[in-house]
């Protein structure tokens, strides 16, 4: 396995799903290696950029595989993408050691449908459920019910997108 610091980070896309009241979308990891505290196992849907994909139709596909939501409009997006480091106990676990991390490119989309639209249960294309659970938050929130290591990346996602949250 190559060094820790010599790993490329994997490609991904991010997005803050949000109501027409300003409220966030977040899901329950049901597990992985990422997820080693279940304290903090809430997240926004996420997920790897294929080699050659659009990035945007990344993040409404993955959108579509992890929360069957498909009424979605594109509000904004990050400037630049960001990026975290796995715990390096871990590093041989996810992603099959190929990746120190991921780089993220966050999309804030506007929830146009109505709640009975999400379906985590019965993701998209026969996809494995991600999610054991969902709700709607406040996005000042979201930096505390993530895990440690992808924090920072949630704060610096919030303040871009902040103009879109409940006030």
């Amino acid at each position: 396995m190559a060094h820790y610091e010599d790993l490329p980070y994997r490609p991904c896309v991010g997005m803050m799903l949000i109501n027409r009241a300003g409220l966030v979308f977040i899901g329950r990891r049901s597990g992985g290696p990422e997820h080693v505290d279940d304290t903090h196992a809430w997240q926004m849907p996420q997920g790897g950029v294929d080699p050659g994909e659009d990035i945007y139709k990344a993040a409404l596909r993955e959108l579509y595989e992890e929360t069957n939501v498909r009424s979605a409009s594109l509000l904004a997006e990050t400037k630049d993408w960001y990026a975290y480091d796995i715990p390096r106990e871990i590093i041989g676990q996810a992603w099959a050691g190929k990746y120190r991390g991921q780089k993220q490119k966050w999309y804030a989309l506007r929830f146009t449908g109505k709640d009975s639209e999400i379906d985590i249960a019965h993701p998209a294309g026969g996809h494995e459920p991600e999610f054991v659970e969902w709700r709607w938050e406040k996005m000042e929130r979201l930096p505390e019910m993530i895990i440690p290591f992808k924090r920072k990346v949630y704060e610096q996602v919030i303040e871009e997108f902040r103009q879109f949250g409940a006030r």
